[in-house]
């Protein structure tokens, strides 16, 4: 059977990251929402570890895979895969001497270049790669304009595509050829609408950390799932302060100053990526299945303002409770089978099956929207 996975999450120990992350919570929620493989997160911090300890062993049949963010130098964001929290311990020793926070926060920063942390990592058995690699302000491509000019010598194990790219994005890139490519949630909250969000679709094998990292180093990747890019925060080149959205030339005219209110000019994910593709046609890559949390398809079902409404948890409850986990039912369900418990439901995810959906890009640190021709919305 295969896996979904989502290896990067946050803890309650990072910044602006609910206070009810904890793994007894996560837990749950990975079952709601058909997260079978689920990264720990944040396995620097001594304290996140213990937490973990009493839930590696759960009845649910998650397997928790240690793993870690850390921002180095140039503000560029790692996440690493490691074999078990002693590793985790271990390197947090390596480390420590090149940050002041690695044993409170939750993604501490590493005064240290991708190298060295690359070399850190590999020494203590784990595989790395950049977090969120087109991101403008923390992206690996945001800092380097090559794989080898961020970890020199050092292997890079993955990609971690980001909120804002799929697959498409990197495809054409011809250093990434052979690497491969993971889509996760990195999120900061045991919420269904950010848990399990963006998830790896994992070929079948025991459900051991070990295979997890094998099945990663080998690309056994059969899917990646998430977002349109077009949702994400940085999809589009805007402007962070009224988010007013600029070709790639605009920008360059306009010296990357809005010329509306002054404000910074930032490169989006779409624009960086095609800066960085080849001229040859993108090379093959498992396919990308475009998703939205169904929490946000029920609250545009029912017009509610938000997703958190008790008349949107009582439709999710009642989804999950008689039909199984969230992912099953955006993806392989029938929708006849849907429709027997919410027909308005059923006709949104039909209609987000087929792509009936406008979408409205982000950039600048907006997030973008969408709509669903099915519910009726105003587009």
């Amino acid at each position: 059977m295969h896996d979904n996975a989502d290896l990067h999450i946050h803890s309650l120990f990072s910044m602006a990251t609910s206070a009810a992350m904890t793994p007894s919570a996560l837990i749950d929620a990975c079952v709601r929402k058909g997260i079978s493989v689920l990264g720990s997160g944040d396995a620097l911090n001594a304290t996140w570890r213990r937490m973990w300890q009493d839930h590696l062993e759960n009845d649910a049949g998650v397997l928790v895979v240690p793993t870690l963010e850390v921002e180095g130098k140039g503000r560029v964001h790692y996440l690493a895969i490691m074999e078990d929290f002693e590793a985790c311990e271990a390197l947090a020793g390596v480390l420590s001497p090149h940050a002041r926070d690695i044993e409170r926060a939750g993604r501490p920063h590493v005064d240290l270049g991708g190298e060295a942390i690359a070399g850190a990592v590999h020494d203590h058995g784990g595989l790395i790669g950049p977090a969120h690699a087109f991101t403008p302000w923390t992206g690996m491509y945001a800092a380097f304009d090559s794989i080898r000019d961020c970890f020199g010598d050092e292997p890079m194990d993955f990609l971690e595509l980001g909120l804002s790219a799929d697959s498409t994005y990197g495809a054409g890139i011809a250093e990434l050829e052979g690497i491969p490519f993971l889509s996760n949630s990195d999120a900061h909250s045991a919420s269904p609408l950010k848990l399990g969000r963006e998830f790896n679709r994992l070929r079948p094998g025991p459900r051991t950390v070990g295979s997890v990292m094998d099945r990663i180093r080998n690309g056994a990747i059969t899917m990646n799932a998430g977002f349109f890019p077009e949702e994400g925060k940085y999809n589009r080149t805007a402007c962070t302060r009224c988010f007013a959205q600029y070709s790639l030339e605009e920008a360059k005219a306009h010296r990357w100053r809005c010329p509306v209110d002054a404000g910074r000019i930032k490169k989006g994910v779409a624009d960086r990526a095609q800066e960085l593709a080849a001229a040859h046609a993108p090379l093959p890559r498992p396919p990308y299945l475009h998703l939205i949390p169904l929490g946000e398809i029920i609250q545009r079902c029912l017009g509610t303002a938000s997703p958190a409404t008790k008349k949107c948890r009582q439709v999710y409850d009642t989804l999950t409770a008689s039909l199984g986990p969230e992912i099953d039912i955006l993806i392989d369900l029938p929708v006849a089978d849907i429709a027997g418990i919410d027909a308005r439901v059923a006709s949104a995810v039909d209609a987000l099956r087929k792509g009936e959906v406008i979408l409205h890009p982000g950039g600048g640190g907006r997030y973008g929207s969408f709509s669903i021709l099915a519910t009726g919305e105003k587009t």
